[in-house]
């Protein structure tokens, strides 16, 4: 029996999930909801709808788990506690600074409807979420460092798009050289976050708008951009559709720590990805954790979790007998 899924949401992350889906035997697409104009909307996998999302309510007995994929700035906070009153849910909410905000109230109303949310699923948060955790308890006596780039943004490019006289825009994440060597050397630097990353941003602007106002806001938006030494350019449409059509990323997570009766020993321990479709690699975390929500959902357990609460072997499609075979 496949796990029946749905789409919430159908931009580059949502074509992400579908394709991921496909990669999965145990997994079916059943319908992806959107805010469009459902006919509008092209997928790629034959036999399956696209409705208006009002029309997800009426299909709670068709879904197993419904895959969110909308935007953390302002879609996310909203959709995912409502949608949790319905599904069991799973989203990549990824403003770290309001993660426990999002988790209590998707968690209230998961327990509600004794659904499973699994919220803040991705690379970060989420599998660097999983290194930091694991790294920390080995080496107790050491400094976490993380590293984003160099690459696309999905959360803080939607954020950017979202300043009013903004038609599109991209941001890029760039890690600066001279920190991630000293982090290397084991000198356990102390680094602000403006020291160790640039966030560049690549903006079309509307006809006519303020752009001295668009770049101000950009510049000083909390949780984003206030933090950081941040470049914003101007450009034609043209142009971005030319030089900036792909969405990598990567990054790099290290723990460096000491060891031994006096400390003498010294380690670092690096977890880096380097990442063609940062939408596409996100959606691949996304739909091994629907796995886990249904899992752990048909166990009985309501509420909201993160990667912080589930075992690895929930994630996979083998079974206890071939990962202990295979893997470990």
């Amino acid at each position: 029996m496949s796990i029946k899924i749905g789409i919430y949401g159908y931009g580059n992350l949502g074509r992400g999930v579908e394709y991921a889906i496909r990669q999965n035997r145990d997994l079916e697409l059943v319908a992806v909801f959107t805010r469009r104009d459902p006919k509008s909307v092209q997928i790629d996998t034959e036999g399956v709808c696209v409705y208006h999302i009002d029309e997800a309510k009426n299909m709670t007995d068709k879904i197993d788990v419904m895959i969110l994929c909308g935007g953390s700035a302002t879609d996310l906070p909203v959709q995912t506690p409502e949608l949790a009153k319905l599904f069991n849910v799973v989203d990549s909410f990824d403003t770290h600074a309001k993660i426990p905000q999002h988790f209590e109230n998707c968690d209230k109303a998961a327990k509600q409807s004794g659904k499973t949310a699994i919220i803040s699923v991705g690379w970060d948060p989420g599998m660097f979420s999983l290194s930091r955790i694991y790294s920390a308890a080995i080496l107790p006596d050491g400094n976490d460092y993380t590293f984003w780039g160099k690459g696309v943004s999905q959360g803080h490019s939607d954020a950017i798009r979202r300043v009013e006289g903004v038609k599109d825009g991209k941001q890029y994440t760039i890690p600066v050289d001279a920190a991630l060597d000293a982090v290397r050397s084991g000198s356990n630097p102390e680094l602000s976050a403006r020291q160790k990353h640039i966030r560049e941003c690549f903006v079309v602007a509307e006809e006519g708008a303020d752009k001295a106002r668009i770049e101000n806001e950009i510049k000083t938006m909390p949780n984003y951009f206030a933090d950081y030494d941040t470049i914003v350019h101007f450009i034609s449409q043209e142009e971005l559709d030319r030089d900036h059509g792909g969405i990598p990323h990567g990054g790099f997570v290290f723990r460096t720590g000491k060891t031994g009766k006096n400390g003498e020993n010294k380690h670092v321990i690096e977890y880096s990805l380097k990442l063609d479709s940062n939408p596409e690699f996100t959606a691949s975390v996304i739909t091994a954790y629907a796995r886990a929500a249904y899992r752990l959902n048909s166990e009985g357990v309501s509420g909201c979790k993160t990667v912080f609460d589930i075992a690895p072997i929930y994630l996979s499609s083998k079974t206890p007998e071939e990962l202990r075979g295979s893997i470990l």
